[in-house]
């Protein structure tokens, strides 16, 4: 299960990213690009980014650390 909210944060925020940087107008299906300001897409994308690559990173530490 963490591993999905991990998955999910990465699509959401590289998506969202990609999707501002290509200078899409349409906010397509990328959550923070529909809730948000136009000026805070970028930023949300980028901490939904790295909080996903965080929890990914620590749910493969704790496992490797149990055998």
């Amino acid at each position: 299960m963490i591993e999905l909210i991990g998955i999910l944060l990465v699509v959401q925020g590289a998506g969202g990213l990609i999707n501002r940087l290509a200078g899409a107008e349409h906010p397509s299906w990328f959550v923070q690009l529909h809730l948000l300001p136009p000026h805070l897409h970028v930023i949300a994308s980028l901490v939904l980014l790295g909080a996903g690559v965080a929890v990914l990173f620590a749910h493969r530490a704790r496992n490797r650390r149990r055998g």
